[in-house]
């Protein structure tokens, strides 16, 4: 998948999973949000495809992790955006 269909990929997935940012996470232009948006879109694919493998419960478990964390530090980025002036 190209840079710019993951980016928009990774951001409705955001948007769906953190409902009240949503208005926030759609209106984002920000290089570094875009990035965000592209690393969690590559975290859910590869946690997708190793869920179907044999053996792959840690790696799972560690993108589990990793899709948390980067939703956490959307949720404080764009809090923090919203409040400045």
């Amino acid at each position: 998948m190209a840079q710019s269909n993951r980016r928009e990929a990774g951001r409705r997935r955001l948007a769906m999973r953190l409902p009240r940012m949503r208005n926030l996470i759609m209106e984002a232009r920000d290089r570094w949000q875009l990035e965000l948006f592209e690393a969690y879109e590559i975290a859910v694919e590869t946690r997708d495809a190793l869920r179907g493998e044999p053996f792959n419960s840690d790696l799972v478990q560690e993108c589990d992790e990793t899709c948390s964390e980067i939703e956490q530090h959307i949720v404080r980025a764009m809090l923090k955006n919203s409040w400045s002036p």
